[in-house]
């Protein structure tokens, strides 16, 4: 699967017409249909344009090649979770405990219920991982974390806010990817979740009396 560093995965065209984008569409079923039957070795942009009913010149026209159209799989499944995950921690009518915990489940569920297409996008990664539209595309989710930690903890410095963030991030994904690798039960994923919920809350709070504390001596009150 080794492919140039350079290689481009940005699409080559984007669909204005309609049935422009009924093509994209197909196309993009297609090749979440190959990806899930075949695996990331097998996946080639013939197997997804045979799937499609599609000419391969057809195909060509959006995607330069089978890591754009990989790229674009594993984007919409960055902003599907980006989407989920940012309506959660943005909530209002949810403590910032309650939502950490939403936050965990919501993440645990959806990454055991899609662990196959997840695993073979992992598996395909190296395909498009050191794209700049990648680093792009992650930042998105990163900077949703920071805004709930600049949120939770104001005074927090922005290095160690967005280090937070990426730690939280990678938590979440690493431990992600391990849990759904084995079929789990709902109340296996609720006390998972609920117990990773409760390690981030527990470092939060810690950080919070922390800064607290150094707010306070700074003032001249300890």
């Amino acid at each position: 699967m080794g492919q140039g560093r350079n290689l481009r995965i940005s699409e080559r065209k984007k669909p204005r017409q309609a049935r422009s984008s009924e093509l994209v569409a197909a196309i993009l079923e297609a090749a979440t249909q190959v990806l899930a039957q075949e695996g990331a070795t097998r996946f080639t942009t013939a197997r997804v344009a045979e799937r499609a009913g599609v000419s391969i010149g057809s195909l060509y026209q959006y995607f330069p090649n089978k890591a754009a159209i990989l790229f674009r799989l594993q984007s919409e499944e960055w902003q599907r979770t980006g989407s989920l995950l940012g309506d959660i921690l943005r909530n209002p009518q949810r403590s910032g405990e309650q939502r950490l915990h939403d936050l965990t489940l919501a993440f645990l569920q959806s990454e055991c219920e899609e662990a196959a297409m997840r695993t073979a996008l992992n598996d395909a990664a190296p395909l498009y991982r050191d794209a700049p539209e990648v680093h792009e595309a992650r930042a998105a989710g990163e900077h949703i974390v920071s805004h709930f930690l600049r949120e939770m903890l104001p005074h927090l410095p922005d290095d160690e806010c967005a280090r937070a963030a990426d730690l939280i991030n990678s938590t979440l994904g690493n431990v992600g990817k391990h849990f759904s690798e084995t079929p789990r039960s709902p109340a296996e994923i609720q006390a998972y979740a609920s117990e990773m919920a409760t390690m981030f809350c527990a470092w939060i709070a810690g950080k919070g009396a922390k800064m607290h504390e150094m707010h306070e001596k700074r003032a001249g009150k300890l």
